[in-house]
C-alpha cells in the first residue's frame, strides 16, 4: 500500500512527483543523505530518479503488487567516507548484475541524536528485472520469498548476507583494520 515513490524520495532526500496519484515527495531539506546513484545491470546508471521510479509505480498492474524491496546495509565505522561510499555503491551494482533489478542506493550519515558511527546505506531494489538501458521486464523472481518457496529456490538472502559479509570484510582489510564482521545470527555462531 506503500509507494515507490515516496520510499525512493524519501531515502535519497529528492523531490518527486508520482505521477500515477497527483501527490509530491519533497524531501530536499532532509539531512543526512550524503549522496543517492541508481544502479543498472551492466554498470550503468539511471540519471533520472523520478522518472525510474514512476516507470516502476506504471510498470506494475495489480494494486496489490510489490514494487521494490527494501535492504538496509551497517557500513563500518572504521572506513573513511570514500571508502563507505565505494563498499556501499559497489555492493549495489554487485546486487543489479546479479538479479538484474535496479538499485537505488543512499548513503545515510548517522542520525544528529543518535549514535555517531551509525553510517548507513538504504537500497531500494526493483521487484521487477531492469535492462542495462533501464527498460523494466518481469517479476524478479529471485528476489521474491514466495516465488523461491514454491520453486524450492534459495532467498536471496542466502546470497545477499555472505556477500555483504565477504565486501565488508575485504574492505576492512584493504585498510588494515583487524575487525571483523559475521553475518550469522549469535546462534548460529
Amino acid at each position: 500500500g506503500r509507494s515507490a515513490t515516496a520510499a525512493a524520495a524519501y531515502r535519497a532526500g529528492a523531490l518527486i512527483s508520482d505521477q500515477r496519484t497527483g501527490l509530491v515527495f519533497d524531501y530536499r531539506r532532509r539531512h543526512g543523505v550524503l549522496d543517492a546513484r541508481i544502479h543498472l545491470p551492466g554498470g550503468l546508471f539511471a540519471l533520472d530518479r523520478e522518472q525510474f521510479w514512476n516507470g516502476v509505480e506504471v510498470h506494475h498492474r495489480r494494486r496489490d503488487a510489490v514494487l521494490a524491496r527494501e535492504v538496509v546495509l551497517a557500513l563500518p565505522n572504521e572506513l573513511d567516507i570514500d571508502e563507505r561510499a565505494e563498499l556501499a555503491f559497489g555492493f549495489a551494482r554487485e546486487i543489479a548484475d546479479e538479479f538484474g533489478v535496479g538499485v537505488d542506493c543512499a548513503l545515510h550519515a548517522p542520525s544528529r541524536d543518535g549514535d555517531d558511527r551509525n553510517f548507513h546505506a538504504h537500497l531500494l531494489l526493483t521487484a521487477c528485472t531492469v535492462s542495462a538501458e533501464g527498460a523494466l521486464g518481469k517479476k524478479a523472481e529471485r528476489l521474491d520469498p514466495i516465488a523461491c518457496r514454491r520453486s524450492g529456490a534459495a532467498e536471496s538472502v542466502s546470497w545477499l548476507r555472505p556477500r555483504w559479509q565477504d565486501s565488508v570484510n575485504a574492505a576492512l582489510a584493504r585498510k588494515g583494520s583487524a575487525e571483523r564482521v559475521d553475518h550469522r545470527s549469535f546462534k548460529a555462531r
